[in-house]
């Protein structure tokens, strides 16, 4: 398949690069995006936007990006979990069945 355009853009020392404005344009993309990268078996790779799911809360998507942040910074914060709580939350979930890939519904009142 033969490109109708092609563009370069160049690495920093951080290997970083500023995506061309017309890269942008055509895959819509804003400030904070996410970009997904597929590397094709001929070492070629396929850039595109990575769509977010409608079904995908963002407050919790921020948190769990805090999360990992705060981890990869802090290494020496993270404790294993009390083997009382551990028993705890066990027992108390022992009963329960849920499917970890059904998606989420709202149930009426």
């Amino acid at each position: 398949m033969a490109a109708t355009l092609e563009i370069n853009s160049t690495l920093t020392d951080r290997y970083q690069t500023t995506v061309p404005e017309s890269v942008r344009r055509a895959l819509k993309l804003r400030k904070r995006d996410k970009i997904h990268y597929s590397i094709l078996p001929d070492g070629a790779v396929l850039l595109t936007r990575v769509n977010h799911d409608q079904n995908v809360d963002p407050v919790l998507g921020q948190f769990l990006d805090f999360l990992a942040r705060d981890m990869a910074s802090n290494p020496q914060r993270i404790q294993a979990l009390d083997t009382g709580l551990v028993q705890r939350i066990q027992s108390l979930t022992a009963e329960v069945e849920m499917d970890i890939d059904a998606p989420l519904t709202v149930e009426d009142e």
